[in-house]
């Protein structure tokens, strides 16, 4: 007899996002005249920028070519773009990264979700609340947690984002040994300084722990303090893998094209306490499972890296920021609290005492799509995510609705 895993059992409902779509169709068949405007999941909603478009062709048309056309690429990435990634978004930040240390791929999602697979089963792991779901999900599937109890894994230790401490998590009195960070965070847009960094890596550092930092936003930082890559921070190439993508910084939600940096000094040990490069078996994991991201696609993701590309990806991003400035303006003058917005294209909005609540009732009288903070985790009941992926007038149509039916209240 066919036995299913288990741990699939222990997980909660279904994955947020499929929820909240479930909810709108359900609302739309219901009222199939009401135009409903979705500010809810990140989803990028302009096209691919000229210059990106015009090597996604040359990429294809190569393709067409006896003499350029491409089969099963290398493991890790075609070197030109990992080559272009490292000197532009480390190198030119003072991070040493190198090529080697890169490997492609298409999502951070996938990665991050797939990279608790080298570890073993009994981490004592440190999980942000809110967080984005993968992180924890993937780890119930893998047997890694107890039951949920009252919104919360057994076996987790979670660390709590609140306003009290600028929703970045404090450093626990506990050890732990694998850590998930997200900066820019997803959900409440909240950035991390120099120093909340630095005292992260130490904390790493003293007890032998693992950072995997999500910078899947690092593009929509505007503050120039702030740093966009956790290998600015002096020591983290001992205890840190970075994830980034070009989903929302180029648009490529739809094309799919991320990357995952592991610096050759980050060693971990086996039962024998034997020291192996952690980047060794990603190369492993990686090349076993996965058969990389087409050679077009590739050639497309290198072209953000050129003069051009850069320009029209400042201004893509530019075009979201400016959507979240409005957004987190017309939240504060509605007299409720919002952070993110600045740094990060999300606007994170105390919203009432219950999420699903605010996101039923936002949804009926306003026709407005957003996401419930709860589903980010416990720490997060009673706010609601604004996202600023859509088109301008939308995002503007959007906060006139919102704004009549905070100003009923």
């Amino acid at each position: 007899m066919i036995r299913i895993n288990e741990n699939y059992q222990k997980l909660q409902a279904s994955y947020l996002f499929v929820t909240v779509a479930r909810k709108v169709e359900a609302f739309q068949k219901a009222n199939p005249d009401k135009k409903i405007l979705r500010l809810g999941i990140g989803d990028v909603t302009l096209p691919l920028t000229p210059s990106i478009v015009q090597a996604f062709h040359r990429g294809v048309d190569e393709m067409a070519q006896d003499s350029t056309f491409k089969g099963y690429g290398p493991e890790q990435g075609y070197a030109f773009l990992r080559e272009a990634i490292a000197e532009h978004d480390f190198e030119a930040r003072g991070a040493k990264v190198g090529p080697h240390e890169i490997f492609v791929s298409d999502g951070s999602k996938c990665d991050t979700g797939n990279f608790q697979e080298l570890f073993s089963q009994d981490l004592k792991i440190g999980i942000p609340d809110p967080v984005y779901p993968v992180y924890v999900d993937t780890n119930v599937m893998a047997g890694r947690t107890g039951l949920a109890v009252n919104g919360r894994y057994e076996g987790l230790t979670y660390l709590n984002a609140t306003k009290a401490n600028d929703f970045v998590p404090d450093i626990p009195s506990q050890a732990l040994d694998l850590i998930y960070l997200c900066f820019p965070n997803n959900p409440t847009g909240a950035v991390a300084t120099r120093a909340q960094l630095k005292a992260w890596v130490d904390y790493a550092r003293q007890h032998q722990a693992l950072i995997l930092f999500d910078a899947a936003y690092a593009a929509f930082i505007r503050s120039p303090e702030i740093p966009h890559s956790i290998f600015e921070i002096e020591g983290a190439r001992e205890c840190a893998v970075e994830f980034r993508s070009f989903s929302k910084t180029a648009g490529f939600t739809g094309v799919r094209c991320a990357y995952t940096v592991i610096p050759d000094t980050v060693l971990i040990s086996d039962e024998q306490g034997k020291k192996h490069r952690l980047l060794d078996l990603w190369n492993r994991r990686h090349s076993t499972k996965f058969n990389g991201v087409s050679y077009p696609v590739q050639v497309a993701a290198a072209a953000v890296y050129t003069d051009q590309g850069k320009k029209e990806v400042r201004q893509l991003t530019d075009y979201y920021m400016e959507n979240a400035r409005l957004i987190r303006q017309a939240v504060t003058q509605a007299g409720l609290e919002a952070t993110g917005g600045e740094n990060g294209p999300y606007v994170w909005v105390k919203a009432g005492s219950d999420s699903w609540k605010a996101f039923d009732e936002i949804l009926e009288k306003a026709q407005v799509v957003v996401t419930p903070g709860s589903g980010f985790g416990t720490c997060g009941e009673g706010y609601i995510r604004i996202s600023a992926f859509n088109h301008r007038e939308k995002v503007q149509e959007a906060l006139g609705r919102l704004t009549r039916l905070w100003q009923q209240k």
